[in-house]
């Protein structure tokens, strides 16, 4: 069956086109193996989310550790070596930390898990918190909650509980180290073929494009580089002297604060916030005044994090507006959990350089 032909104007005069559907039970079909098809692979994609998440953690870890290997290769050290000299730096790291931190962080977890039903005691018995509870004793009854709080610490089940019990917490502790293993295999592979693997790309590309694409490539690779392994500096950064100040304030349990902090201050943009957050709670154990000090010292270190180390050491990064970092940490922390809130900033940063590059000038010289 055909249809009935139209008329279209053309720029040389009236053409007739005639446009049908001939065979409408073919069109069907295909849309409807379109559908079907989609759908199989959206299965595979989600039966591969794992594996899609090691690979994409490993490659933005190939890439920020691709700026030490560049360094290296400018001081004439071929890059095979380059890639050995910074995984077996990494190796060393691992295994200090291992060596040095674990200990202390098992019996410092060891000492929360008996010290938080009597903290909450001392905290009931000190001043500030009797005149509180006066003041908001018509409207909040803080003994029964710091009561509840600890009937809850004592209780091995509530432990049991947080942990997810303990055959699922060592399956879990397994299958991270398995993961965390695979992810570092993975990067070891990506950093060495990395070259490789971006001329490969660059050769599927049409020869008249191909240098275009290849210079907003290099700049979003240099991007994501730099914010990568930026935010690894700015989160050591802030472990390290964090750590340094809890230990001269007197907050209780600062080794796995200090670890904690590394990694909620990798989270982009309220990181710090919540590690301000979490260490003058935890100081209010051992007094207000040290809540205090500790919250002091926060406030100053992040105006200093703000304006003088961000801008120096992310100075090869693309600026990405605050509301879209918010957006980005949404959606990716939706999406793939902190593993994508954590990608969501140098994926927000490449697509604004594409707009910027590619789209914008598009857009200008069509106008």
């Amino acid at each position: 069956m055909r249809a009935q032909r139209t008329l279209r104007v053309g720029r040389r005069g009236p053409v007739r086109v005639s446009a049908g559907l001939q065979h409408p039970f073919t069109v069907g079909l295909v849309g409807t193996l379109g559908v079907l098809a989609a759908i199989v692979l959206g299965l595979i994609v989600t039966s591969l989310a794992t594996v899609l998440t090691y690979v994409g953690l490993a490659l933005f870890i190939a890439l920020g550790l691709d700026p030490i290997v560049r360094r290296l290769q400018a001081r004439r050290v071929s890059r095979p070596v380059g890639v050995v000299i910074v995984f077996v730096l990494i190796l060393i790291l691992v295994v200090v930390g291992l060596i040095f931190l674990v200990p202390p962080l098992v019996r410092q977890f060891i000492s929360l898990v008996q010290f938080a039903p009597h903290a909450l005691q001392d905290i009931a018995d000190q001043q500030w918190y009797i005149a509180l509870n006066k003041s908001l004793g018509e409207t909040i009854d803080l003994d029964a909650i710091a009561n509840w709080l600890r009937s809850a610490a004592a209780d091995p089940k509530v432990w049991a509980a947080i942990t997810g019990g303990l055959l699922k917490f060592g399956a879990g502790v397994i299958g991270g180290t398995v993961g965390a293993v695979t992810v570092l295999i993975l990067s070891i592979f990506f950093l060495a073929s990395l070259p490789v693997m971006k001329q490969g790309l660059y050769s599927l590309i049409a020869k008249r494009s191909r240098r275009g694409f290849v210079e907003l490539s290099e700049q979003i690779i240099v991007s994501i580089g730099g914010y990568v392994s930026g935010m690894v500096i700015l989160a050591a950064i802030n472990a390290v002297l964090g750590l340094i100040a809890m230990l001269i304030f007197g907050v209780p349990f600062a080794a796995i604060l200090a670890v904690l902090i590394f990694f909620i201050t990798l989270i982009p943009l309220i990181g710090s916030v919540l590690a301000t957050i979490l260490v003058t709670i935890v100081a209010l154990f051992n007094s207000p005044g040290t809540a205090i000090a500790i919250a002091i010292y926060y406030l100053i270190y992040m105006q200093v994090e703000a304006y003088i180390l961000t801008p120096r050491i992310m100075n090869k990064t693309v600026a990405v507006p605050g509301s879209l970092v918010v957006i980005g940490a949404l959606a990716g922390g939706t999406l793939l959990g902190i593993i994508g809130a954590l990608v969501a900033i140098p994926v927000t940063a490449a697509v604004l350089l594409i707009i910027k590059k590619v789209v914008i000038p598009r857009q200008e010289r069509a106008a």
